[in-house]
């Protein structure tokens, strides 16, 4: 099962990445069903997973269903779907979509069962919850928090941006923390400290860098104590069982 997952897998991220241009989507998105891109990316992608099979009979026609359905997918999201604010989240749909058919594609050669009494674990459960504390929760939080502050200062930048890296700094923070890398901390630190040193020198406004402080501090603080919970709620769980 491992190896035919580990196939289609290469498959479809050589045809979807390695071998798509940034040109050929741009020329889908444009011209739609009159883009030859489009054709050609069905074929490569049907190409790619004979090849990976050894073009055995027995794959051959659910492959070709596969490819069909994976070609339905580019066009539900990205001719229906997508929009130019929202190519994030169709992103994610679409490899998403393309997840569930390979799955079922592996299923229908290997039955497995989804796991569920593990998805439901506590452990798994509180893993997830300080996952999303530390992430929307957090950034939430922070957004509130910094009301006052933000008010007084005149924003530049992609508040979107600044709202993803804040996400990801979290999501660093806590895992450095979960694995006992403090280092890891003092590394990010400084390496924002660098990118952000330009702007505060060329700005040299004392209400910018008050405000970056707090927002720092505020956001390495929430992102070590999440994981210091986690870690104490982890370690009581086992004790208790």
């Amino acid at each position: 099962m491992f190896e035919l997952a580990l196939k289609i897998t290469l498959a479809h991220l050589a045809g979807d990445f390695a071998l798509q241009s940034d040109g050929a989507v741009k020329d889908i998105r444009k011209r739609r069903f009159a883009s030859p891109h489009l054709y050609a990316h069905f074929a490569v992608h049907l190409v790619l997973l004979l090849l990976v099979t050894g073009f055995e009979s027995q794959y051959i026609l659910p492959i070709l269903l596969l490819a069909v359905a994976h070609i339905l997918i580019d066009i539900l999201v990205k001719f229906v779907v997508e929009t130019r604010n929202n190519r994030t989240f169709c992103f994610l749909l679409d490899q998403g979509l393309h997840a569930v058919t390979m799955a079922i594609f592996v299923r229908y050669f290997y039955p497995f069962e989804i796991l569920w009494p593990k998805i439901t674990d506590v452990r798994f459960m509180l893993l997830t919850g300080a996952l999303m504390a530390v992430t929307f929760v957090a950034s939430v939080v922070m957004k509130i928090m910094l009301r006052p502050f933000t008010r007084k200062i005149l924003a530049s930048g992609n508040p979107r941006a600044g709202k993803l890296i804040g996400i990801l700094e979290r999501l660093f923070i806590f895992f450095f923390v979960v694995k006992g890398f403090w280092e890891g901390i003092g590394f990010l630190l400084a390496a924002k400290s660098i990118f952000r040193f330009g702007d505060l020198k060329e700005s040299k406004d004392v209400k910018l860098t008050e405000y970056i402080l707090i927002g720092t501090l505020l956001s390495f603080g929430i992102g070590m104590a999440v994981a210091e919970l986690y870690l104490y709620l982890a370690e009581n769980l086992s004790i208790s069982e």
